[in-house]
């Protein structure tokens, strides 16, 4: 059974970092593709970073320079850190592992980042 479980999440002030991890089982996540997305008040679910099964790293433009992921095949944990966090960071941020054909098939169930400004 693959499950992914994010944790860290919580509330930060504008300005301040925060670090989200997601722990992987069940999956050979280093065969595939992974993600994080994030779902923003009144807004669809969005990419946030995807790492290619080719080691390609593709983050969304709203986050390039903020945020940086960092993947540890032996520990099967994919981490977000947050630096820099906006208010329009805030929402529920969900790690996603793909299936074999490149698309996104299994989610974490999600955790809140609220960034205060």
């Amino acid at each position: 059974q693959v499950r992914l479980e994010e944790s860290g999440g919580g509330s930060a002030q504008a300005g301040e970092s925060m670090r989200l991890s997601c722990v992987v089982s069940g999956y050979t996540y280093s065969d595939h593709c992974m993600a994080w997305y994030r779902q923003r008040p009144g807004l669809a679910r969005e990419g946030v970073v995807v790492l290619g099964s080719d080691g390609s790293v593709m983050y969304a433009d709203s986050v390039k320079g903020r945020f940086t992921v960092y993947k540890d095949d032996a520990k099967s944990t994919l981490d977000l850190q947050m630096d820099r966090l906006k208010s329009e960071d805030t929402g529920m941020y969900y790690c996603a592992g793909c299936a074999r054909n490149g698309e996104v098939k299994y989610w974490g169930q999600g955790i809140q980042v609220t960034v205060s400004s």
